[in-house]
C-alpha cells in the first residue's frame, strides 16, 4: 500500500459482543496499514464499526462483554492484540494515544484539569516529580491553544467549552509525543470555527512530531482536508481503500459512489433535493447473507444476496469489496 515505512498493521481484525441475542460481530475481518507519518482516515456512518475498531487497537474493548476473537495488529515488531495486560498498558498512552469521542465523558468531572493531565506523566514517566509535571502540563496546554493553562489546570471540565475540553484531550493526548494517535471524531458537535481550529492543530502537532494519525469520522469534508489514504467502512467491513485524492476522483464501491454523491456542492440548484442512499444500515444481529450493502444497493446481482465479495485490488494502491469489479452482470430490474 505504501512505499514508507510501516508504523501500524491491521490484519484480518474481527471484533464481538456477548449480547441476549448472543456473539454479534461488529468489526468482521477489518484490515488496513498505517504508513509512518501519514493519516489514514476511516469514515462511514454510524454504527459501522469504526470506533469498535480504534478501541480493538487500543485493547479497550468494554470487558468481559466486548473481545477481539481473531486477528492480529502489528505495532512495533509484536502483535499487540496478544500482548498480556501489563505489556499492552507500557503502549497505551506512550505509543499509541486516543482523542475520545466525547470530552465531557472522557474527562472525569470530579478531578482538576491539571491533576488529569499530570496523570499521563505519573503513569508513563514514574521518574519526573511534580514540578516537573506541572510545568510539562502548562507547556501542553499553551501548546494546543489554550490560553492562561495556569488557570485552566485548577479548573474542573465542566468550567470550560466543549473546544477547550477536546483542546485538553489532544494535550492528554500528546503528552508522551506518540508515534500513533488516534483520532475518534474529535470534532463531533463542535462549532465550524471551532471544528477547524482543532484540525489545524491535529496538523500541525503531527507535521511537528512526524506522528502518525488515525482520523475516525462521518464526513467526508473533514477526510478529505486532514487524509493520505481512507478506508471506508460498512456494517463492520472495509468495503473500499484508497488514497485520497484517488477516491474523490474514481470511487468504485456503490457505497462510497453513494457518500461522495450525497455531498452538497456548489454548483447544486438551490433548494433541490440531494441524492441519498436508501434504506438503513442493518442492526448487528440482522446482517445479510453475502453482501452487507446488498439490500440498499442499486446494482445489487444474485451473487450479492448469498455471497460476501472479496477485497478486489485494482491498482496496487487502489482495492474495493464489489463483485461489479469482477465483471459480473448486475440485475437491471432492480436498478
Amino acid at each position: 500500500m505504501f512505499t514508507e515505512e510501516i508504523i501500524l498493521e491491521v490484519k484480518d481484525l474481527v471484533a464481538s459482543f456477548d449480547t441476549e441475542a448472543g456473539r454479534i460481530r461488529a468489526v468482521d475481518r477489518v484490515s488496513f496499514k498505517v504508513g509512518k507519518g501519514r493519516t489514514l482516515g476511516i469514515v462511514g456512518e454510524s454504527g459501522c464499526g469504526k470506533s469498535v475498531t480504534a478501541l480493538s487497537i487500543m485493547r479497550l474493548l468494554p470487558n468481559p462483554a466486548g473481545k477481539i476473537e481473531q486477528g492480529e495488529i502489528w505495532f512495533d515488531g509484536k502483535d499487540i492484540a496478544a500482548l498480556p495486560s501489563e505489556e499492552m498498558q507500557k503502549i497505551r498512552g506512550r505509543k499509541i494515544s486516543m482523542i475520545f469521542q466525547e470530552p465531557m465523558t472522557a474527562l472525569n468531572p470530579v478531578h482538576q484539569i491539571g491533576r488529569q493531565i499530570g496523570e499521563v506523566f505519573h503513569l508513563h514517566y514514574s521518574g519526573m516529580n511534580d514540578m516537573e509535571i506541572m510545568k510539562e502540563s502548562k507547556n501542553l496546554l499553551n501548546r494546543t491553544g489554550i490560553s492562561d493553562p495556569e488557570k485552566r489546570m485548577k479548573e474542573y471540565p465542566h468550567q470550560i467549552s466543549g473546544g477547550m475540553r477536546q483542546r485538553v484531550m489532544i494535550a492528554m493526548a500528546l503528552a508522551c509525543r506518540p508515534d500513533i494517535l488516534i483520532a475518534d471524531e474529535p470534532t463531533t458537535a463542535l462549532d465550524v470555527t471551532t471544528q477547524a481550529q482543532i484540525l489545524d492543530l491535529v496538523r500541525e502537532l503531527q507535521q511537528d512530531t512526524d506522528m502518525s494519525v488515525i482520523f475516525i469520522t462521518h464526513d467526508l469534508g473533514v477526510i478529505a482536508e486532514t487524509c493520505d489514504d481512507v478506508v471506508v467502512m460498512y456494517a463492520g467491513k472495509v468495503v473500499e481503500h484508497a488514497p485520497i485524492l484517488e477516491l474523490f476522483e474514481s470511487p468504485k464501491h456503490p457505497y462510497t459512489k453513494g457518500l461522495l454523491a450525497s455531498i452538497p456542492k456548489l454548483e447544486t440548484k438551490r433548494k433541490s433535493r440531494l441524492p441519498i442512499i436508501e434504506g438503513r444500515v442493518p442492526s448487528l444481529d440482522e446482517f445479510p447473507k453475502g453482501c452487507r450493502f446488498s439490500n440498499r444497493c442499486p446494482y445489487v446481482m444474485n451473487i450479492c444476496e448469498t455471497e460476501s465479495p472479496p477485497m478486489i485490488d485494482i491498482d496496487g494502491n487502489h482495492s474495493a469489496s464489489c463483485y461489479l469489479l469482477s465483471g459480473a452482470e448486475s440485475k437491471s430490474s432492480s436498478v
